[in-house]
């Protein structure tokens, strides 16, 4: 390890708790300066709802975007840099105690799924995890030379960058796909086509209007029993709704199955490209799954029957939110868009010329989400197999 050391995180850094939000508190809240409440998730989300008289609160608290922040309170161990404004009390800031402390680094050492799960087992609390000042000080970390610390985070980052990139260039060209998805088939008043009543007998010709399940297999997922466990933790993608969210293609799940959880319910693979869409409790997020795959029973998926409706379908799903969200209300507090009543949504269904336009034009845009979704992968898998050969020096970098 040469000049490697083993140190707790308090002796290198200090730490200082967010604001606390209550009625005292309240006044300091106004509607806009240039100081944005970095509560636990504004830094998930990434935005700025509230904003804090930054006259009224102590310097501790505010946040640069070279310092650390470390949620501490119900969700623990998650790391965030580049923000500047006041954190919240369900988080800490994190500081350099002197020169030979490079916080990159140590942002890529704490953002690891397997150092979150640590320390939130050792943080208090009988409700909630909590994490707080005395424990967290005491967390060994490796302490590298200060040119390693740098070189190490600059292999990281550039990964991480990498795949930033791509992410990015997915948005931008799925809101290509949506504008054109717009442009052919939404009415002028924000709609999807075609209306009720008179307006219907103003569609195109052979353009009908049909229940869903015209357009392919309507699949709702299943939990293989949880008792057997040869089930599960396999090679085969168990997609529920957490690893929908923002996803055009799912490359990644939290849970798996093994061949036997799926050939336990081999009427629920799904093939790849197939259309899944939450229809319980968060219902109309809408994802395609990368390779074959399954789901829980929270998620109804579509098969198309034909190529060409795949990319409208898509679309169409994603452009029904408030639709599928007024299907699944129900009257009951937790919303359930059950499968029978998902088959009978009726939509429009243009023409084939219409539809392999559409398809020849859009198709472009997913094929290379597609593939840089899968580039993604395998840069995330690169970076995770990296990562903990760094961090113990196991694997070192030429300065």
């Amino acid at each position: 390890m040469g000049e490697w050391r083993e140190v707790k995180i308090g002796d290198i850094t200090n730490l200082y708790q967010g604001l606390a939000i209550n009625k005292k508190t309240n006044y300091l809240l106004v509607e806009k300066s240039t100081l944005p409440l970095l509560r636990i998730k504004d830094l998930q989300e990434n935005r700025e709802e509230f904003f804090i008289n930054d006259k009224e609160v102590s310097k501790k608290c505010i946040a640069n975007e070279d310092d650390l922040i470390f949620t501490r309170t119900g969700i623990v161990g998650m790391v965030f840099m580049g923000k500047k404004g006041v954190v919240h009390n369900n988080c800490f800031r994190i500081v350099p105690k002197s020169d030979n402390v490079y916080l990159p680094f140590y942002y890529h050492y704490f953002n690891r799924d397997n150092m979150r799960d640590y320390l939130t087992n050792i943080s208090a609390g009988s409700v909630q995890p909590d994490m707080n000042h005395t424990i967290f000080k005491t967390v060994k970390v490796p302490f590298p030379p200060l040119k390693e610390q740098k070189a190490i985070a600059e292999v990281l980052s550039a990964l991480d960058n990498k795949i930033d990139l791509l992410h990015c260039q997915n948005k931008t060209l799925e809101k290509m796909a949506q504008t054109l998805f717009r442009q052919w088939f939404i009415n002028g008043n924000g709609t999807l086509v075609p209306l009720k009543g008179e307006a219907k007998a103003s569609l195109p010709n052979e353009w009908e209007e049909v229940p869903l399940s015209d357009f392919g297999d309507i699949i709702c997922g299943k939990t293989p029993s949880k008792k057997k466990p040869e089930y599960h933790n396999g090679t085969v993608p168990f997609i529920k709704i957490p690893d929908m969210h923002g996803n055009t293609f799912i490359s990644n799940t939290a849970d798996t199955l093994t061949e036997a959880g799926s050939n336990s319910q081999k009427n629920k693979l799904l093939p790849v490209k197939s259309i899944c869409v939450s229809c319980i409790a968060t219902v109309g997020l809408v994802s395609m799954n990368i390779i074959e795959s399954q789901t829980n029973q929270q998620i109804n998926s579509i098969i198309p029957k034909q190529e060409n409706f795949r990319y409208f379908l898509y679309l169409y799903m994603k452009s029904s939110y408030d639709l599928l969200h007024a299907m699944a209300s129900g009257g009951t507090a937790t919303l359930n868009l059950n499968t029978g009543d998902f088959k009978k949504m009726e939509i429009i269904k243009p023409d084939e010329d219409t539809l392999d336009n559409f398809h020849a034009l859009v198709e472009p845009q997913f094929n290379k989400i597609f593939e840089n979704q899968q580039q993604i992968k395998t840069l995330e898998n690169t970076r995770d197999t990296l990562l903990p050969k760094l961090m113990s020096g196991d694997v070192r970098v030429e300065i």
